[in-house]
């Protein structure tokens, strides 16, 4: 089975923090929206200009980052994905969780393909629940 990537997940890992997941390898592949390279980018970039990490961490990170992704398919912000995110959740989603969301539940429903949703935030982790996904990390 694939997993989905939300950012939460992979900046857990990427950050080692407590209760983050840690041991990929259960999933076969990856999945994510390509918005998950500027959320990742734009919080260790931040991290390391308030001196949070330092060069050879980001450089660590990057690296581990990259690595990663190269088992993962990104998908597209495609006009369906922004309009199945402007819609309804059932529950509470920001704009962004939106964004992944509505890229997981397109995936599964044009390729009929499940996935395991990945993240950390419960809020996002609720709003998949309801639309029917399994969900690991919270």
């Amino acid at each position: 089975m694939k997993a989905y990537l939300d950012s939460s997940a992979v900046l857990g890992w990427l950050l080692q923090q407590p209760g983050s997941v840690s041991d990929w390898s259960r999933w076969e592949a990856g999945v994510s929206s390509e918005l998950l390279l500027v959320e990742v980018a734009r919080t260790l970039d931040r991290m390391q200009v308030l001196g949070e990490l330092s060069d050879a961490d980001i450089a660590e990170k990057h690296e581990a980052l990259r690595k990663l992704l190269a088992k993962c398919t990104l998908v597209e912000l495609r006009r369906k994905v922004l309009a199945r995110a402007a819609g309804s959740f059932h529950t509470a989603v920001g704009t962004l969780d939106a964004v992944h969301l509505a890229t997981a539940l397109l995936w599964v429903e044009e390729r009929d393909e499940p996935l395991v949703f990945l993240t950390h935030d419960k809020r996002l982790s609720l709003a998949a629940r309801a639309h029917g996904l399994e969900v690991e990390g919270v």
